[in-house]
């Protein structure tokens, strides 16, 4: 089997798995664009734990509706994906081999940041999936590390999905419809980051809250930016870095995704 690209995707607001976008007929179509992996190991912005990373090693991961105030459609989707405790256990030990602790927990299911974007991915839930945390207050160098120590997965069918977003400054939303307008703050950041990116600029990608235009105000707190780290890391020492799509939703989220491999 080939090695796997790592993939980090920004999720958006949890109505991607029911509004039309260029978003979601983006994310609609990538899982056809992949091989077939064994499992998923997914990063989401939306699990967090103190002191070290968990992986989860739910055997049936239920559905996660962390989130309040949209429609009712949205709290009745389920994604019945089966769970992958081996690929947790396997990602447990090699993380333990690298000097990094770690948890495991037994029930943790799949927040919106893993489910939504696989729902429209992969629709028919039937490729095994895992969840592995942030590790909150660590920083982007912390967070590839992370990575770096999974990179094996990638040679074992396993596709590591980063899910966050490229800009996430909800403070900023004052109701703006979906093709809202986007500000200069948000398109330069999203500029900065793609050339960075592209670049190998490793050391300004790591520093992009003082380097990057309007970094802290695109991130006022850092995990939507996190999975980002830990995809890169995971690809292993000068991967390859490919945009496979950029859009804005609200004027203020950019939808960007890449491919590292």
């Amino acid at each position: 089997m080939p090695a796997f690209p790592t993939i980090f995707l920004s999720h958006g607001s949890p109505m991607l798995a029911l509004q039309d976008s260029p978003a979601r007929r983006f994310l609609q179509g990538l899982g056809k664009s992949l091989e077939r992996p064994r499992a998923i190991l997914a990063v989401s912005a939306h699990w967090e734990t103190r002191g070290s990373a968990s992986v989860s090693l739910a055997s049936l991961p239920e559905t996660i509706h962390d989130f309040g105030g949209f429609p009712r459609a949205l709290f009745k989707i389920q994604y019945p994906a089966p769970g992958a405790p081996w690929t947790a256990e396997r990602a447990a030990a090699l993380l333990e081999a690298s000097g990094l602790p770690v948890t495991c927990n037994a029930d943790r299911g799949l927040d919106h940041g893993a489910w939504v974007p696989l729902s429209l991915m992969y629709p028919d839930a039937d490729i095994p999936v895992t969840q592995l945390s942030l590790v909150q207050g660590a920083g982007p160098r912390e967070h590839e590390r992370l990575g770096q120590a999974l990179a094996a997965l990638r040679e074992e069918g396993v596709l590591v999905i980063g899910s966050g977003a490229l800009t996430h400054n909800l403070s900023e939303f004052r109701g703006q419809p979906v093709d809202a307008p986007v500000p200069p703050w948000v398109s330069e950041f999203g500029s900065w980051m793609k050339a960075r990116l592209e670049a190998n600029d490793h050391a300004a990608l790591l520093d992009y809250r003082r380097l990057a235009p309007s970094g802290a105000r695109n991130h006022p707190s850092e995990e939507h930016l996190l999975p980002l780290y830990v995809a890169m890391g995971a690809a292993g020492p000068g991967a390859r870095t490919v945009q496979l799509h950029a859009s804005f939703e609200h004027g203020i989220l950019a939808m960007d995704a890449y491919a590292f491999e």
